[in-house]
């Protein structure tokens, strides 16, 4: 969404609101199954002491997999996000200017790229998920598997060892 600001660019303590749909498809990563309504942000373009400022709210519901065990789980984002607006943008490294187009900016642009740059990289359905038995693949979340624990073959020789001293 193009937001036009040629009426706060020259004029400090303006401000523009703005709400928006966020591209879905662009927002997408591996443990997404589905966002479960629009991805919205909304909030101001603001010219403060001649530094224009993006501040937003985004609101986005989504199925994701859980990244230790698979299951699936509703998860609620509400990030806040700012940005600084400049015409010279590009001399910048920072992240967070981003260059304005002629008197505007896209602002789905804009806070499509900090939610992206901002999202965690690994999902999980709680914060001690167990994740799955390498060997049987059971969800260990529903208690322990029957495997017999793997020795680590580095190890086996003392393992012997120990095994004939219990049988003498």
């Amino acid at each position: 969404m193009y937001l036009d600001l040629h009426e706060i660019i020259e004029i400090p303590g303006r401000s523009v609101p703005f709400r928006c749909d966020l591209d879905r498809e662009r927002l997408a990563f591996p443990t997404l199954e589905a966002f479960q309504g629009p991805v919205v942000a909304e909030g101001t373009v603001s010219n403060t002491a001649g530094v224009l400022e993006l501040s937003c709210d985004v609101v986005a519901d989504m199925t994701v997999r859980c990244d230790r065990c698979g299951r699936l789980f509703e998860k609620r984002l509400t990030p806040r996000y700012t940005a600084t607006l400049q015409a010279d943008a590009e001399d910048t490294d920072s992240e967070d200017v981003f260059p304005l187009e002629g008197d505007g900016v896209d602002v789905s642009d804009v806070v499509e790229t900090c939610m992206i740059l901002d999202m965690d990289t690994k999902f999980l359905c709680r914060d001690d998920c167990k994740g799955l038995c390498p060997t049987c693949g059971k969800d260990l979340n529903d208690g322990p598997c029957n495997c017999k624990k793997q020795i680590d073959p580095r190890m086996a020789a003392l393992g012997r060892l120990l095994e004939d001293d219990q049988e003498v």
